[in-house]
């Protein structure tokens, strides 16, 4: 077994920020991992308050954000992999938002992850987004 793939499988994280165009994950490992927000719909057109409101699962495994229904595998984060929801179900996702608006909800125009360069997110152990 390869010791670079036992490292990202093994990946954990123990604290997760949101800027306005990263997500940064510090591995208990002592590695930061930052990949760029439009990478994440849910989360690009979360507000600051929706983005902040995550908890670890799975002991560090993946990330979970309530407000935004959002669930990423900290292993598809460390491998470069943008989010695998479809543009369907994100179409739908983004129109109950502005059915019931919030007061800072701030929705951007849908980004096509199909054209990110790597492949959808690997949710296998996580709740996806299915279409």
């Amino acid at each position: 077994m390869n010791t670079l793939n036992t490292a990202v499988r093994e990946a954990r994280a123990q604290r997760v920020a949101v800027t306005e165009d990263s997500l940064v994950v510090d591995l208990v490992d002592g590695r930061s991992v930052s990949v760029p927000l439009v990478w994440y719909p849910r989360l690009l057109n979360g507000t600051s308050g929706e983005r902040n409101n995550w908890r670890l699962v799975a002991d560090g495994e993946g990330i979970h954000w309530p407000d935004l229904d959002e669930d990423l595998s900290v292993e598809s984060i460390v491998m470069g992999r943008a989010s695998g929801e479809s543009q369907a179900s994100l179409k739908r996702w983004l129109e109950s938002r502005q059915a019931a608006p919030r007061s800072q909800v701030k929705i951007q125009s849908p980004v096509d992850t199909r054209r990110a360069t790597h492949g959808p997110t690997d949710l296998t152990r996580l709740h996806s987004h299915a279409a």
